[in-house]
């Protein structure tokens, strides 16, 4: 009786292991990503995955958040003033 107990016990060990190392690998918690881009630095807040603000710091000026709208479209609104709409167009770079 003991030995197929142990026998039981070396079959699932490996398996536990094996299922909690697979949750570990998805992202918990806070995350940031900084990316510089020309003259402004971007910091990507992420929580568990979702982009939930970005804080942009430009070389000249004070720096300001962008925080998702309440709408489903995807776009972005300054946290300091949500009536000011984020251009997402660009009419020239050099």
């Amino acid at each position: 009786m003991k030995i197929s107990q142990l026998l039981a016990a070396l079959i699932l060990a490996p398996a536990l292991l094996l299922g909690s190392l697979a949750y570990a690998e998805e992202p918990v918690g806070e995350t940031v990503t900084i990316r510089n881009d020309g003259d402004n630095t971007y910091y990507e807040y992420r929580v568990n995955g979702q982009l939930s603000e970005i804080k942009v710091v430009p070389k000249v000026g004070p720096a300001y958040y962008l925080v998702p709208s309440q709408q489903e479209s995807g776009d972005f609104v300054r946290k300091d003033n949500p009536d000011m709409r984020v251009p997402k167009w660009v009419i020239f770079r050099w």
